[in-house]
């Protein structure tokens, strides 16, 4: 194909008019946000989210325009049993391959999980001025939620781990060279498997011009996501067996113990961005 001298600069003309009616942004988000989960046995708590945020708005009309960008975000949070000691069971193999029913009893146990993410946004804005130098927004679109990693750090004032054998109705509660019973002041760090999912996106809030090309926008933000965000194949215990002792047992989580729970990420609070044209 052969582009003329006029082509070329008319081309020209049309990115840089483009890229004058797109108005960048950088901004944080601080608020609630938390992995909404509906695995009975736990009970979340201390929730804190963040976010850090760059992309730009691309004007369509006056008043509607459509934006993108990138987000790292931050999630905090604590997790507990429903009860102040439970017990929780699933299948299990020994070292000489035989399968039994492994019952965790724990005390006091907590868990503290931090989740890091990369977020891609893609959202309509209508705006409109309500007063010299001030504008009302309101976003609404969608985000592509990737974890990064999910991390996890649990303590509990005591563990047991017993097993049954029902080939021969067999308990055993005692035998730590097997990983079969109880030790004190547990604490250990695990990871759980991610997966990416969609989340919607809602903001509202106001404009406020700081210059000929800068302004300050201040809003409110919900979001919400539609599918879990753990990638398990198997129901596992939320402390881990360990066939050879009772010391060392890994920290699995109580959202390892059921694979097809919705564990969502939920998240609301307050946005601050700074625009600027180039």
């Amino acid at each position: 194909m052969k582009f003329n001298i006029k082509s070329l600069i008319g081309i020209t003309v049309c990115l840089i008019s483009q890229a004058m009616v797109a108005q960048f942004y950088v901004g944080i988000q601080s608020g609630v946000g938390n992995i909404q989960s509906n695995v009975k046995e736990a009970i979340e708590g201390n929730r804190l989210g963040g976010a850090m945020k760059f992309g730009y708005v691309y004007s369509l009309t006056n008043h509607v325009g459509i934006g993108t960008g990138l987000e790292v975000s931050q999630y905090k949070q604590e997790v507990s049993l429903n009860n102040f000691s439970g017990t929780l069971s699933n299948y299990e193999v020994d070292l000489s391959s035989s399968a039994f029913v492994y019952n965790v009893t724990t005390t006091n146990y907590n868990e503290k999980q931090t989740l890091h993410a990369i977020q891609i946004p893609l959202f309509l804005q209508y705006k409109r001025n309500i007063n010299k130098g001030i504008d009302f927004n309101f976003r609404a679109g969608a985000k592509y939620f990737l974890p990064v990693n999910y991390k996890i750090n649990v303590t509990a004032s005591y563990v047991k781990g017993t097993a049954y054998y029902p080939d021969v109705n067999l308990n055993i509660d005692d035998l730590p060279e097997y990983g079969f019973g109880g030790q004190s002041n547990y604490s250990a760090s695990g990871e759980y498997g991610t997966k990416g999912t969609v989340m919607s996106m809602f903001e509202l809030g106001f404009t406020f011009d700081m210059g000929a090309k800068n302004s300050l926008y201040a809003a409110m933000f919900l979001e919400n996501g539609y599918s879990s965000i753990i990638d398990q194949k198997t129901d596992e215990s939320y402390i881990g067996y360990n066939p050879t002792s009772v010391a060392v047992r890994k920290a699995n989580g109580l959202y390892s113990t059921d694979k097809d729970a919705k564990n969502r990420p939920v998240a609301f609070g307050v946005t601050l961005e700074w625009n600027f044209n180039l």
